[in-house]
């Protein structure tokens, strides 16, 4: 199938000119050759050809378009040619002559002839003759009409991709092949359907098989003949090729399985704070949970914001799938304590998995919302603010610098989310259906089967399984199915979780109930990002229904599984287990509605059975499985004889394997046809039933007892006679998934090995990237847009599911997009943009991997075991869709049909470590599986040359596979291995070296090299011949596809086996007998061979490989073997003189500075050590160290030896640093080795002459730079200066440039306009209401206003450079959307240079304004701020900055011992055994002259001039340690009392005294001295300790400096250079050298003439003139003269000054990780510190700067609570029922209520009025700079000392109601953040709950500034309905003095003297009745019943009369009547 056009005459051409045409079909171009200075005619006799993989639509357009060429310019259009192809789909070949028309569409008189041809795939079109127009084979090969076959061209229509069904089957086939094999079309004999393709001989066939780069570019060259460069592009490398037949697939070269080992992480989490919790009055603790662990934080009384900062640490040791899965839960807990477990408030859940994946593996400083599990209609219930953060090893995390936290309060912009998560979540439901299972193992893990098998003798059904789903850590089962190996549930389990989750899996495991412990039989992982798409267009997680399977350990039952791990989901399942139809669907939850169920628990219910086919109808599929070859077998397991079993889920185990499903009835009802139905099995054989149900599979090879290869290996004996297994197998028929798989894989394939193409063609410096990198993203965009046509085709399959639909319309807009994307980029890439765009286009690359994972499984994938003596040994394991056939080439698996190379591994943790690495055998197999009717031609693929040998069915009759091949074809070859060297090898002795030598497997030989001893970087230089190779198969296609060769790489050990130490795979290049022998082929050149032990690379191979064919005159034919003649190597043949490098000699110097950190070698201390360098044999030995205690530096500095080195730098062998330790009696030992792979950095290439005439560009760019490091000194004169020059040629001229950042104007700016603007920023600023600004006072000023203010730059610096990046991105994105219209590049035929300038200035300008923009702002914001001098805070090592100061002295580690194998044994840095330090210079001879004639030129210095004497210095060293930040809690109660030990040599100095109590971020600000003498001490370590009151102090983290490097560097990291020079004041000049002094010596040393100071501020060096302020303030105030500012100035710009060009080290503070030795790889904090270095020899320096810590203020507040106003009303009154309250104000500052202070009470107030003028007192210590209380306390009672706490400075005053007999009532609350709160109202009446709710709205006030404040605020809380509600108003003054100012003017607390505050005046309604009974009885009783009472007394009293009246009655009567 292909299209050829045969381009023949452009005539009527107009000038003279080259001309160049281009012709494109399907969206890729091919060019012509350049015809040079053709006149009217041009005659191209080319011809291109286009493979094509669906047919030609008529409406589709061929297009030629011809261009006038130029070298230099754009090529310009003279015409264009289209022509739809519709006749020539009808004919099949067409001539036609025509004319072009131009750009506007009119005809010219140019005229074009072409032909034309077309093949089709049905073979409908065109016959093809023999002699087809390519006359002449040989021109068309040879000039240049070279055909790309790129598969990815194929475009086009989907009718073509059914099949005709009236067709003849082979016609096509063979058409097909043979033209893919010789490029004819040539027919031959048939013979059932074997093609046996012509044997032509192969003239003019020399096209290698993959070409080489270069080639391609030679042949880039000869199609394009130099077009522009800009829009070549080059196809990919193996598709330039005329014939491949591209029967062998890539085998994989990675072993171990790297899933399911256990790694180290370390989770951190941060809890800063909560604020908004719902609740009142609470006592919240936050719960950190991850996993099983749970942590507290300590408890903070009644508030619902409290403030914690509480840091936490998780260690883990667990795979990274384990890890993952893990959820973190954060819970805030109400008032939780010893006896109760407290009340949830909320919680918030994540995955780890989510963590990891976000930037930096970190949230910091982010809100999480809490929201309660049992009530999911409640909404927020807070937000918790934390910083999360996990860490593997070897991951390092930069933290943000920590400052003042302003912008983070914005807690909606801020939340913890993943980008992408809306903030609003909402809930929903996740319906996991489980509907059944099938194929589940027969095994039971209940002792007591074991028992009844005994006893009963049969082992019945013995299996109760049940279904467990894990999901955001709830889980879920279903019920258990008793005894049943086809369990169905019909159940479905449903979670509640937030939706989107913040989990990324759900694990679903089938499990085996038993009385003792459930074991998992089988689980399976659902990624939910696969399973939904959260875009636009994107739809909810939904999977099924549909089959998942399931893989774990083997299905042979045993009592304890060795692989139960495997059955966990941890690690690559070795078996099928079983399969589980199950679906998910998702339901967001209206909330508001009231049916809605509240709680969250997982709930199980049955549901529906669904029917059989829904997951689709079920197929007969075949799979073929042919052996070819087994080698490389271990030989522990050579002895038995041995089998190979292949199963494809159940089927074909030998264990309990299936034949057929039950389901599979009947064979199929009715006569249903579907298009494969029509191509039925009838053409396969004649002698075949027609019905072939009855075909047993078989699943294994016959056993065969394995031959001797060599020492390691055995082979099985196949040679001719390959054995075959095949077997039937039913499955649904699913196959569309897993087309739509492969079609994306292989375009991803594609893309990968494009991309590798790139990185290799960048890495090896070659020409052209930027071509490679068009031609990948064309096959991508062609890729992309063919996947949108085969996907498109098949909308109505049955069993399709909604996730099938939604995927296939998702992966179909993701890939048009990505075509259009690809289209665009490709016409962005130019020279300069390749590694950008690399960058973009691997993003592609994770994508397409990610959208080819298909989440609904439906073939299960095949294994592959070897059995021997009945024991499973190792497996291999086949993906199903790599094997799976298709009609359509694209959809077809990449290993289907082909032959490919397995490596079988040992299962599970058998796998792990070396064992892991050495292969089990290695097996070259063929296999096929597709739909049993579409199985005709399964053995197509197989490498021809074979007859089927059939097994007998019966009389007369065969099985229709074949159960064996027998290849009757078989070459013979001599294979030539030409193993030149290895490099970078791993080092396998105890020496740290090893004795390497190779060997190498090809077919069934093997060979090995010679053992070089104690090297990494082994020449072998050796040439291994293997005689009589035998390979089966056709001469042709072993020329373009051999089989691969095996090297393997061992250490030589005396005793015991020899050790492995990688392996890598190659090709040979394949030479027929008949072929010629010479270039481009060969002889071949040395390439280079990455090695792999493990997953790890273990160095690189430089070798060549040949395959040459023995023909009939057997090897006397075989071309010479060109050996040099000066070899001694005796038998052993060294690589012959065509394939060596080319050499010359080359010179090598070495610098020997000296040896450091020694340890001892067997015990003994190194003594006197000598350094040996070796490099391709020759080397050099340095002098022996005499006494390396006493001085470990070298005597002679510098040697040189000469080497013939390779022209070509790639080929440079590695260079050997040993040293030995030179014992008595001529002993040496070795102490430790470094191999130095790489000496391009150490090549000396002579400087450019021109360099220094400085492009523009760069002379702008320092105009920029130099403005604003200009900055602070432009006050002093109000001008901006800089000044660059170029050198000019021809005299010396001096010139001042005054640059302005936006023009090349000279510009003064006035001091004037610098304030007005100002101003006018404030206002603005201020929102119209100005605020005075303070200038600060220079004595206020200290070492840490400095600090602070640095710190503020580096954020602000890190936030532009985010915005920065921000805009880029946007900006690109922009452009790729403006591109996206079809722009083509560059095809105005613009004339003269100006397009281009214009192109390059584009791409320079966006970078240019940016950091204008950025600088401008900079520069105004540093005018905004206060003028303080700053430093440079790096939050990195200082020796990150700057390279690690190897500007001249580089240190090389010395290692020793072996390379730990497992992750935990040995780390890199243990195996270190010192350091050497010295340097290389490499060159040719002669020595370059510029060098040789400088005037001060020491022949003994060589390249080394200048170099500093290295005899021992004595230098006093000064360590500041400002703090440390992150640190790992050492103690149990999650914090660590950290103290500083700094070591240097013997000194010591541990600052234990000085330990800060229980602080993870303490801040020490600490200076130490310490006299040290260089070379023997110049390793500083600076280490964190934790204090412990029992037992030693444990080591937190430390850090190593090396300070001798730093004290000779040219940076001059001796002491930083200040930003500005003061002689007084907080930033003194801190070096003994004044700025004028440091100058002069280095101009001194550079060689630089100068400096000459001039009048008015001028100074001179070399060429430049800097201008600058000349006057200084002494401490009174008096001005003098001086040059220092200038000096100063030339410091800052000295990298521009020539010849000097290092930048100087700036005042600075260093960031560096504190790590430990326990945990490599995990940063356990980091410290900010600096060191400077004054030699001894020179003036002392004065005074340490004082760091010590600020000490905080001692302040008084003062607070008044005059009156309260509308307070609710709590209490009902017993007699009246009338409401009132008790109302008193509660008050506190500090964090914990410690000093909370009540008002008295005003009781009964009716109108929630209350009066109090009572003051409260709060003194406080505070810290301006951060805006913190620092309070310390005892923790608890057993604390031994205080903690130091700093929490925000916030003044919380409550309402409560007072209560006798109950607890009081509270009422409400305000918080008022003392820097930033609202202003009080004036009066009660304007107060309102806005105050609370909009306060970012409102203008603030800081109590710090206004000192004094009185108004009104309101009291809010939070009602049932979770609102906040106003609960009344305060009538407060605030008073802040500082704690001078308040013993001046002292107050009394409350109302007491002194300032006492009146009495308040109360109504008489608040008093309290047992107080005051009668005011009580007036106010309640007489107000409201007087008359009543009244009436009662009179009553009372007449009765009482009455009564008394009634008593005396009768003694008077007595007293009258008896007359007494």
């Amino acid at each position: 199938m292909a299209l050829i056009v045969h381009l023949r005459t452009v005539t009527d051409l107009r000038g003279k000119g080259d001309r160049i045409a281009k012709v494109a079909f399907r969206g890729l171009s091919f060019y012509t050759r350049v015809l040079e200075n053709c006149e009217d005619e041009a005659r191209f006799n080319e011809s291109f050809r286009w493979p094509i993989a669906s047919n030609v639509d008529g409406n589709e357009m061929l297009e030629i378009q011809v261009f006038n060429y130029s070298k230099v310019f754009t090529n310009r259009l003279i015409g264009t040619f289209r022509m739809v192809l519709q006749k020539v789909v009808e004919e099949g070949q067409l001539e036609v002559s025509d004319t072009l028309i131009d750009d506007n569409n009119s005809a010219i008189r140019t005229c074009v002839s072409i032909e034309i041809k077309y093949q089709a795939m049905d073979g409908t079109v065109g016959a093809w003759n023999d002699n087809e127009f390519l006359d002449d084979s040989n021109r068309s090969e040879n000039d240049g009409a070279f055909q790309f076959e790129t598969d990815s061209l194929l475009s086009g229509h989907s009718q073509g991709s059914g099949v005709s069904p009236g067709r003849s089957h082979q016609s096509l086939q063979s058409a097909e092949r043979s033209f893919r094999k010789t490029g004819k079309g040539v027919f031959s004999a048939m013979k059932l359907g074997k093609i046996r393709p012509p044997k032509e001989d192969h003239k003019g066939k020399d096209e290698p098989a993959i070409l080489e780069t270069e080639d391609l570019d030679r042949k880039a060259m000869r199609l394009g003949g130099g077009l522009d460069p800009d829009t070549i592009s080059l196809a990919s490398v193996t598709a330039v090729t005329t014939n491949v037949s591209n029967k062998r697939s890539k085998p994989d070269i990675k072993m171990e399985p790297s899933a399911g080992r256990p790694m180290d992480y370390q989770v951190s989490i941060t809890i800063i704070e909560a604020r908004q919790l719902v609740g009142l009055n609470m006592d919240p603790v936050v719960c950190v949970e991850i996993g099983d662990e749970k942590k507290y934080t300590s408890m903070k009384e009644s508030t619902n914001c409290p403030y914690y900062n509480e840091y936490f640490v998780f260690d883990f040791h667990v795979p990274p799938d384990v890890m993952f899965d893990k959820i973190i839960k954060l819970s805030v807990i109400h008032s939780k304590n010893l006896l109760r477990s407290g009340t949830l408030v909320g919680t918030f859940k994540l995955d780890v998995g989510t963590v990891y994946s976000q930037q930096e593996h970190q949230f910091y400083h982010k809100w999480a919302i809490l929201s309660d599990p049992d009530d999911i209609t409640a909404g927020v219930k807070g937000y918790l603010k934390c910083d999360i953060a996990v860490v593997g090893k070897g991951d390092n995390i930069k933290t943000p610098h920590k400052a003042n936290e302003t912008d983070e309060d914005d807690i909606e912009g801020n939340l913890l989310l993943p980008e992408g998560v809306p903030s609003e979540r909402q809930w929903a439901r996740f319906y996991v259906k489980i509907y059944r299972a099938e194929g589940l193992p027969k095994m039971n893990t209940s002792l007591m089967a074991n028992v009844k098998k005994a006893f009963i003798g049969e082992n019945k059904d013995l299996v109760d399984p049940y279904v467990q789903v894990l999901f955001a850590g709830q889980k879920g089962k279903t019920s258990v199915q008793k005894s049943s190996y086809e369990p169905i549930w019909n159940e479905q389990i449903i979670f509640t979780e937030m939706f989107p989750p913040l989990c990324k899996r759900m694990k679903i495991q089938i499990r085996d109930s038993d009385k003792v412990n459930d074991v998992a039989i089988g689980t399976h992982f659902i990624d939910l990002r696969k399973i939904a798409n959260d875009g636009d267009k994107g739809f909810l997680p939904t999977l099924g229904p549909a089959w998942v399977n399931m893989y774990g350990s083997t299905r042979n039952y045993t009592l304890m599984d060795e692989h139960q791990d495997l059955n966990e989901g941890l690690g690559e399942g070795v078996s099928f287990r079983a399969r589980l139809l199950i679906s998910i669907a998702v339901e967001i939850l209206d909330t508001t509605s009231t049916e809605i169920m509240n709680s969250t628990d997982v709930q199980t219910e049955g549901i529906q059975n669904i029917s059989e086919n829904v997951t689709g109808k079920i197929e007969e599929f075949f799979l073929f499985g042919a052996f070819l070859e087994a080698t490389m077998i271990d030989r522990k397991i050579g002895d038995k004889p041995i089998t190979f079993e292949v199963t494809i889920g159940n089927y074909g185990n030998q264990i309990d394997g299936v034949n057929k499903p039950a389901m599979h009835k009947k064979k199929k009802e009715g006569g249903e046809s579907d298009e494969e139905e029509s191509e039925l099995i009838q053409n396969s054989s004649e002698d075949e039933t027609e019905d072939d149900g009855d075909m047993v599979s078989v699943s294994s090879t016959p056993p065969m007892k394995p031959v001797i290869t060599d020492r390691n290996y055995f082979h099985l004996p196949y040679f001719e006679k390959k054995p075959c297994t095949y077997i039937k197998s039913w499955w649904q028929d699913q196959r569309r998934r897993l087309y739509n798989a492969n079609i994306m894989d292989k375009i991803a394939d594609k893309l990968e090995e494009g991309l590798n193409d790139v990185q290799e063609i960048i890495k090896t410096e070659k020409a052209y990237p930027e071509r490679r990198l068009r031609g990948v993203l064309e096959e991508l965009g062609s890729g992309c847009s063919r996947f949108v046509t085969l996907a498109d085709k098949d909308q109505n399959q049955a069993g399709r599911t909604r996730l099938d639909r939604e995927r296939l319309k998702f992966c179909m807009r993701e890939l048009e997009n990505m075509s259009q994307q690809a289209k665009t980029i490709r016409s962005q890439v130019k020279k300069n943009t390749v590694k950008d765009k690399l960058k973009l286009v691997q993003n592609f690359l994770q994508k397409l991997r990610f959208l080819a994972e298909e989440p609904q499984h439906s073939i299960p994938e095949v294994f592959i075991w070897m059995i021997s003596n009945n024991k499973r040994i190792a497996y291999a394991r086949i993906p199903s869709k790599d094997i799976l056939y298709s009609i359509v080439d694209e959809e077809m698996g990449k290993e289907c049909g082909k032959v490919k190379t397995v490596f079988l591994k040992l299962p599970g943790k058998k796998g792990f470590g070396p064992a892991g690495w050495t292969v089990q055998a290695k097996m070259e197999i063929y296999l096929w599986l597709g739909l049993n009717k579409q199985r005709k031609d399964f053995l197509s693929g197989l490498p021809n040359g074979f007859e089927e040998n059939k097994a007998l069915k019966g009389p007369g009759l065969q099985s229709f596979p074949p159960i064996s091949l027998t290849y009757t074809m078989k070459q013979i070859f001599q294979l030539r291995v030409h193993m030149y060297q290895a490099r970078s090898l791993f080092a396998a002795d105890s020496s740290g070296l090893s004795d390497p030598f190779a060997r190498v497997f090809f077919s069934t030989h093997s060979q090995c090299t010679e053992v070089l001893n104690e090297t990494l970087c082994p020449t072998w230089d050796q040439l291994l011949v293997f005689d009589h190779v035998e390979l089966y198969g056709e001469a042709s296609e072993l020329r373009d596809d051999p089989p691969i060769i095996v090297i393997e790489i061992y250490d030589q050990d005396t005793v015991g086996k020899a050790e492995f130490i990688g392996r890598t795979f190659a090709k040979p290049i394949t030479k027929m007998s008949d072929e010629h022998y010479g270039p481009p082929r060969f002889p071949p050149q040395l390439e280079y061979y990455q090695i792999y032990r493990g997953n790890c690379t273990a160095g690189d191979l430089l070798a060549a490989f040949e395959l040459l064919q023995i023909g009939p005159g057997g090897k006397a034919e075989l071309p010479p073997i060109d050996v040099p003649t000066d070899s001694e190597k005796g038998p052993i043949l060294p690589v012959p003189m065509g394939v060596r490098p080319v050499l010359s000699k080359y010179r090598i110097e070495v610098l020997f500075w000296g040896l450091r950190d020694l340890k001892r070698v067997n015990l003994a201390q190194v003594d006197r050590p000598r350094v040996d360098i070796e490099c391709a044999g020759k080397g050099v030995q340095s002098a022996v160290i005499q006494n390396y205690k006493k001085n470990p530096n070298f005597s002679t500095l510098v040697k040189w030896f000469e080497v013939d080195l390779p022209e070509n730098e790639l080929l440079h062998p590695p260079l050997n640093i040993r040293v030995v330790d030179c014992r008595a009696f001529g002993r040496y030992t070795l102490v430790g080795s470094h191999a130095v792979g790489s000496l391009r950095k150490f090549i000396y290439r002579a400087p450019d002459r021109n360099a220094n005439n400085w492009a523009t560009a760069a002379k702008l760019m320092n105009g920029y730079m130099a403005l604003t490091n200009g900055g602070p000194y432009s006050r002093h004169t109000g001008e901006i200066v800089v000044n660059m020059e170029p050198e000019p040629p021809v005299k010396k001229m001096e010139t001042v440039v005054k640059l302005d950042a936006t023009s090349d104007a000279v510009v003064k700016v006035d001091v004037s306009e610098e304030d007005k603007e100002k101003e006018k920023k404030k206002k603005k600023k201020k929102g119209g209401e100005e605020i005075e600004e303070e200038e600060p006072d220079e004595s206020m000023l200290d070492w840490w206003s400095k600090y602070f203010a640095s710190i503020e730059t580096l954020k602000e610096q890190l936030r532009a450079q985010e915005a920065a990046a921000a805009e880029a991105e946007e900006k690109e994105d922009m452009e790729i959307a403006a591109e996206g219209a079809d722009v083509k590049p560059d095809e105005s035929p613009m004339k003269g240079t100006k397009g281009k300038e214009k192109g390059k200035e584009k791409t320079k300008a966006p970078k240019e304004d940016k950091k204008k923009k950025n600088q401008m702002t900079e520069v105004m914001d540093k005018k905004n701020k206060q003028k303080i001098d700053e430093l440079q805070v790096y939050n990195k090592e200082l020796e990150n900055e700057y390279d690690n100061f190897e500007d001249w002295l580089h240190t090389f580690n010395l290692y020793r011992g072996k390379i730990g194998d497992d992750d935990d044994s040995v780390t890199e840095d243990e195996r270190i055994v010192g350091r050497y330090k010295g340097s290389l210079c490499v060159y040719k001879m002669p020595l370059p002259e510029d060098v040789t004639k400088e005037a001060s030129f020491d022949p003994n210095f060589g390249m080394f001039q200048g170099i500093p004497n290295n005899d021992p210095v004595n230098v006093l060293v000064r360590v500041y340690v400002v703090r440390a930040t992150d640190l790992h809690p050492a103690d149990i109660n999650g914090k660590a009392d950290p103290y500083v030990v700094i070591k240097l040599g013997k000194t010591e100095i541990k600052d234990k005294e000085n330990y800060i109590s229980k602080q993870l971020n303490p801040v020490f600000g600490k200076s130490f001295d310490i006299e040290a003498t260089f070379p023997m001490e110049s390793m500083l370590t600076v280490a964190v300790f934790d204090w412990d009151l029992v037992g030693t102090d444990d080591l937190i983290g430390e850090t190593k400096i090396d300070l001798e490097n730093r004290y000779y560097s040219k940076h001059r990291a001796t002491c930083g250079i200040s930003q500005s020079y003061a002689i007084h004041g907080y930033n003194a000049w801190r070096d003994p050298m004044k700025p004028t002094q440091i100058l002069t010596k280095l101009c001194k040393e550079a060689k630089v003439d100068g400096p000459h100071f001039g009048p008015g501020g001028r100074v001179k060096v070399a060429n430049r003139v800097f201008l600058g302020p000349t006057e200084i303030e002494d401490e009174n105030g008096l001005k003098k003269q001086t040059d220092e500012h200038l000096a100063l100035t030339v410091l800052h710009h000295w990298e521009e000054i020539p010849h000097a060009c290092y930048k100087l080290v700036p005042e600075h503070v260093e960031t560096r990780p504190l790590l430990n030795p326990d945990k490599p790889g995990i940063e356990q904090g980091r410290i900010e510190m600096w060191v400077d270095m004054f030699p001894m020899d020179m003036p002392a320096p004065g005074p340490a700067i004082d760091i010590s810590p600020r000490k905080p203020k001692k302040y008084e507040l003062r607070v008044i609570i005059w009156n309260t106003d509308e307070v609710i009303l709590e209490d009902d009154d017993y007699f009246t029922g009338e409401k009132s309250s008790d109302i008193f104000v509660r008050g506190w500052l500090k964090g914990q209520q410690e000093d909370k202070q009540d008002t008295d009470v005003h009781y009964h107030s009716l109108t929630g009025e209350g009066n109090f003028n009572w003051r409260f007192i709060f003194p406080f210590d505070y810290l301006v700079a951060e805006e913190k209380i620092v309070i310390s306390k005892k923790e608890s009672m057993f604390s031994w000392d205080e903690t130091e706490y700093k929490i925000p400075a916030r003044l919380t005053l409550q309402v409560w109601d007072a209560d006798h007999f109950s607890a009081d009532d509270f009422l409400g609350a305000i918080e008022l953040d003392l820097n930033r709160f609202p202003r009080g109202a004036k009066t009660a009446k304007q107060c309102s709950i806005d105050m609370v709710v909009n306060e970012q709205e409102l203008p603030t006030v800081s109590i710090f500034k206004q000192k004094r404040v009185k108004g009104w605020w309101p009291f809010v809380a939070r009602n049932e309905n979770d609102e906040m509600e106003l609960t009344g108003k305060v009538e407060a003054e605030l008073h802040l003095l500082t704690a001078e100012e308040a013993e001046k003017s002292p107050a009394g607390l409350a109302r007491n003297e002194p300032d006492p505050l009146e009495k308040p005046n109360r109504p008489d309604t608040s008093f309290i009745w047992f107080m005051n009974p009668l005011k009580s009885i007036r106010y309640f009783i007489w107000h409201n019943y007087r008359w009543l009472i009244l009436k009662i007394l009179a009553l009372v009293l007449l009765l009482l009369m009455l009564g008394l009246f009634l008593y005396s009655m009768p003694g008077y009567l007595v007293k009258k009547l008896l007359g007494a």
